[in-house]
């Protein structure tokens, strides 16, 4: 659909976070009849949800309705025009409001096994600065006490860390039922995605209406990561950003002895080196305790979907 201000997308990649949004956008956007802003998470429709929350490297929401379809002015007319903002999935607002802007809109939505999505997550939040408790099960806990204000000056947006909370995926699916015919959405099983990733995305292209035969570069973006240390990371960013009489003075020495370029190039891999790294193994007990949490919601997506999905996420043998 194009309006007088511009270029309204013709898809969009709903969600859910941390299951495959990131790699099915990169993905998608590399092909000839396809155009996704450089921008991957635009969450302009999330109108309920605060717009601070910027993972790393995700950029700016789009302020105005012009801003929002100025990221898409440089689509050909014969592209279709996609976008990928995963909160969009959580938000109250945006399933309504995308079928005001596109009712022929083409919703894609992603789920996965709700124990390991909670795990990544929660890794995800901490890398983000969002989240400062590392250990799940206390993070989990803390729910009660974070709900309806800011969490320990972590976040303005206290409901994003309520984990547990995310995991409605029939009641988030069905507020695009209700706007969007069934056969304008398209519901995959991370499982499937991470087992098939070249067939999965070609479903996609034909469930787009694109051609589905050329080549597809495999990808596997933005994987979850563990943080070793918050005190390091938060040092670390500190002296990144100058924060403090002694940090202050090291950014400024930096800064006489290193270009921009290679001063931020030092920081990324002092992160990705001592503070980030490949994700602990998981406590068993704690998934074991989501998993009897979230039976019931498996159960209930299962019949939505009809797929059973209690035995392929493994909680046919959960109590």
């Amino acid at each position: 659909m194009t309006t007088s201000a511009g270029r309204v997308p013709d898809f969009f990649i709903v969600g859910h976070p941390k299951s495959g949004t990131t790699a099915l956008y990169e993905m998608l956007r590399r092909h000839p009849q396809i155009f996704m802003p450089d921008l991957k998470e635009p969450r302009f429709f999330a109108s309920d949800l605060p717009s601070r929350y910027n993972p790393p490297r995700s950029g700016v929401p789009a302020e105005t309705y012009d801003d929002y379809l100025a990221l898409f002015a440089e689509a050909r007319p014969d592209q279709l025009v996609g976008e990928a903002s995963p909160v969009y999935i959580w938000s109250q607002t945006a399933a309504e409001l995308i079928a005001r802007a596109q009712p022929a809109a083409r919703i894609i939505a992603i789920f996965r096994e709700p124990a390991s999505y909670v795990r990544s997550l929660h890794f995800q939040l901490l890398q983000a600065r969002i989240e400062k408790e590392t250990d799940l099960r206390k993070a989990i806990a803390l729910e009660p006490t974070r709900k309806g204000r800011q969490a320990d000056g972590t976040s303005d947006w206290p409901e994003v860390l309520q984990y547990t909370r995310q995991v409605r995926y029939v009641e988030q699916l069905r507020r695009f039922h209700s706007f969007f015919p069934p056969e304008q959405v398209m519901v995959i099983i991370y499982d499937d995605f991470r087992s098939d990733n070249e067939g999965t995305v070609r479903g996609v292209l034909r469930f787009l209406g694109v051609d589905d035969a050329g080549p597809i570069e495999v990808m596997d973006a933005n994987p979850t990561v563990g943080i070793r240390s918050v005190r390091l990371d938060e040092m670390v960013q500190a002296v990144d950003l100058g924060q403090g009489t002694a940090t202050r003075a090291v950014k400024k020495t930096v800064r006489t002895i290193a270009p921009r370029s290679l001063r931020r190039k030092a920081y990324g891999m002092i992160q990705s080196r001592l503070v980030f790294g490949s994700p602990k193994p998981p406590d068993e007990d704690v998934m074991l305790d989501l998993r009897r949490r979230f039976r019931p919601e498996v159960e209930a997506l299962s019949e939505y979907l009809q797929r059973d999905l209690l035995t392929l996420w493994g909680y046919d043998s959960v109590d």
